[in-house]
């Protein structure tokens, strides 16, 4: 054989071993943390929150796999302040001087830090139970400051009637909550109207943070016939050590997150948490794909769910009616 188509055959045989190394590179697994194609765009979104709990972890699982199952190619970062308000504030500019395509925020006071900052930055929240009184928006149908989301009203009067028919006969409610949390003391505001117009007592107590839950919980516990507990980050972060006290005084505690009496309150009545962060997931799949914030409307995710806590039920000799539809913990 001559040498020249030697040549030509070792030239084509390396030619054909290259193009087939490529092709195989273009399957490549993409790198860890991103659900992006290798050819695709990824979109980088920050998660903040001020602090964690069971709730917001089920908010924040719930948005993050539904945005995944939408197709979209995501980067997710994840900041939690830890309770700390400067810490929070931080995270806000980090994210904004990172230039992400989104800012996802769990609850009230995320939601309001990224609002204040003015960014450019689409912000879509999960779980701001008064949207319009926090000053996140003005309008939910037509969303006006670069944030929109899901609101998680909280039924306080459902929580009320649920708590007479399973502890009838209370004379007193406590109220504890964090006076700095807006949504806290909106929800608060609710239920203090609801027990005027049925001419129920109640009496309440404030607190700065979580180191002060259990001396106000005590304290409160002593005026009152059971406890209620709006939806409060700090104090339920510190639930443990409401129920505690709340078991040694043998009087209920009812909740306003569905969570609350998986560490022990009696009861709640409340939205699925997992759920609220998918429906925020969906908003920003619309948002990253190319529609403005302003025309994805707030949505308010009506809570559905009835949680007994089967043991504190027991401890307390609280038999739930048979026409009482629940779900139980604690069994």
């Amino acid at each position: 054989m001559r040498k020249d188509t030697v040549r030509r055959i070792l030239v084509c045989a390396m030619t054909i071993a290259m193009t087939a190394g490529f092709a195989g590179c273009s399957g490549q697994t993409p790198d860890s943390g991103s659900t992006a194609a290798p050819d695709g765009e990824v979109k980088k979104v920050a998660i903040i929150q001020q602090i964690d709990n069971g709730a917001f972890t089920d908010m924040r699982e719930g948005f993050k796999a539904r945005l995944i199952e939408s197709g979209v190619n995501v980067e997710f970062e994840e900041m939690n302040a830890q309770g700390d308000a400067t810490t929070l504030q931080t995270y806000v500019q980090n994210a904004v001087d990172e230039g992400v395509d989104l800012i996802a925020t769990v609850a009230t006071p995320a939601t309001q830090a990224v609002v204040s900052a003015g960014t450019d930055i689409p912000n879509v929240f999960i779980a701001v139970s008064d949207p319009v009184g926090a000053q996140v928006l003005t309008s939910m149908d037509a969303p006006d400051k670069n944030s929109t989301g899901t609101q998680n009203p909280i039924p306080v009067e459902k929580i009320f009637t649920t708590a007479e028919a399973l502890t009838p006969g209370i004379q007193t409610y406590g109220m504890l909550y964090t006076e700095a949390q807006p949504n806290s003391v909106s929800t608060c505001e609710l239920a203090k109207e609801y027990l005027d117009g049925a001419g129920i007592k109640y009496v309440e107590k404030t607190v700065s943070s979580s180191a002060d839950v259990q001396q106000a919980a005590q304290s409160l516990l002593s005026e009152c016939d059971a406890l209620f507990i709006p939806n409060d980050a700090t104090i339920q972060d510190a639930m443990p050590v409401v129920v505690e006290a709340a078991a040694a005084a043998k009087k209920p505690v009812y909740g306003s997150s569905a969570v609350m009496p998986a560490s022990g309150a009696l009861a709640s009545i409340a939205i699925s948490d997992t759920e609220i962060g998918a429906i925020s997931a969906d908003m920003a799949a619309e948002i990253l794909n190319g529609k403005a914030v302003s025309e994805v409307p707030a949505q308010a995710v009506e809570a559905t769910i009835t949680t007994v806590n089967k043991a504190t039920a027991d401890s307390l000799g609280v038999t739930v009616p048979a026409d009482m539809e629940v779900e139980y913990v604690g069994e």
